[in-house]
């Protein structure tokens, strides 16, 4: 027999956070997550992603033990402004038994319904910076940080439930010894005069700082034509910029500038922590955080986590700026390989700008809805 019950104390919170660790333990291209930061993350007191929204926590107990977790959430900027009638689901883990599935989904539609909303989508989380998608090719790739890893049997389940694909994602990698800058370097310093544009480096975060809610702003206006965008609220740029910017090594932030100082591209890119989360094993301390630190510091493997240019400039060849920044600073740290994290497939605009790196797609995943 199958039992659903809402996790709503910490203690429970922190259970179906821990459900990955049991179930991915044998599975080497897992990567958990730090325990704490994300038990915090589901705390309406301190992640302000919840103003804009609500979510329930639900774990599935077979025989008194723990065997699936699932996050229903409603975004009502997405349902009020956009007027998606979507309730989605995140956080999904499940064991092979598609009865398990089957019951915490049936939460999930118990949810949306009570809202009157009309369909499911998922997995995916609060916002565009929440991870998102359910992986379809590449189980034999190392997840990362940025992304949920999951079985292949988790497709089958929900196939076999009604769900259908909604949304592509596609992740590629390809070695940094593909950049070759003579495809870059004359055209940026040509760009530059046209536009009268200003490439900005950083060294320190606290000179980062002053330019991060620009930044954000920037990420809003370039991002907002995509179908599935929802823009990013003053109080969560805030919560972003501690849960994020601080592991990010100042020199991976890239800013453009045009003639009057005002942001026009941004590029951010992460050292790989995977490995160094692995051997964290959900804790920080006491020898997690040496593990990150390290990985800051010395990873040869990035992952680029966004890149935004506003609409004005986008087919004005800037990225060869943003390019040339990254191709000084990758060849002073000795960087080897470089991971494109997931963008959306029918986002081609931001596809071509990689072509000339032969990056080759190693992941797919993909969101799956269903009408209620």
């Amino acid at each position: 027999m199958i039992t659903i019950k809402e996790a709503k104390s910490k203690a429970e919170i922190t259970d179906f956070v821990k459900f990955p660790f049991d179930l991915y333990k044998d599975e080497p291209n897992w990567v958990p997550t730090i325990i704490n930061d994300e038990v915090n993350s589901f705390d309406k007191n301190q992640n302000p992603l919840f103003d804009n929204a609500d979510a329930h926590l639900f774990l599935a107990y077979k025989n008194n033990r723990i065997v699936g977790r699932i996050a229903a959430i409603i975004n009502w900027d997405e349902v009020n402004n956009q007027e998606k009638r979507k309730v989605r689901f995140g956080w999904y883990d499940v064991i092979d038994d598609i009865e398990v599935t089957k019951a915490l989904l049936e939460k999930v539609y118990e949810f949306g319904t009570k809202n009157q909303l009309e369909y499911v989508e998922g997995p995916m989380g609060f916002s565009n910076l929440d991870k998102v998608g359910l992986l379809t090719e590449g189980f034999d790739q190392k997840g990362n940080m940025i992304t949920w890893y999951n079985f292949p049997y988790y497709i089958t389940h929900l196939e076999k439930l009604g769900y259908v694909p909604e949304k592509e994602y596609i992740e590629s990698i390809f070695p940094f010894a593909n950049v070759k800058p003579e495809m870059f370097e004359k055209a940026q310093e040509l760009i530059k005069k046209r536009y009268k544009l200003r490439a900005a480096d950083f060294t320190k975060i606290k000179d980062v700082m002053p330019y991060v809610d620009e930044m954000f702003d920037l990420f809003n206006y370039s991002y907002a034509k995509l179908a599935s965008f929802v823009a990013i609220t003053d109080l969560q740029k805030e919560y972003f910029k501690k849960k994020y910017i601080s592991l990010i090594n100042p020199e991976y932030i890239k800013f453009v500038f045009d003639e009057n100082d005002k942001l026009i591209a941004f590029g951010i890119v992460m050292p790989d922590f995977s490995e160094a989360l692995k051997k964290a094993n959900g804790k920080l301390f006491p020898f997690g955080f040496y593990h990150m630190l390290k990985a800051k510091k010395h990873s040869k493997t990035v992952l680029f986590y966004l890149i935004g240019i506003a609409p004005e400039y986008q087919n004005k060849g800037v990225t060869a700026i943003i390019f040339k920044q990254y191709y000084d600073t990758f060849t002073e740290r000795g960087i080897i390989d470089c991971i494109r994290t997931p963008e959306l497939a029918e986002n081609t605009a931001i596809h071509a700008i990689w072509k000339h790196f032969d990056p080759k797609i190693n992941k797919r995943r993909k969101t799956f809805t269903k009408n209620l």
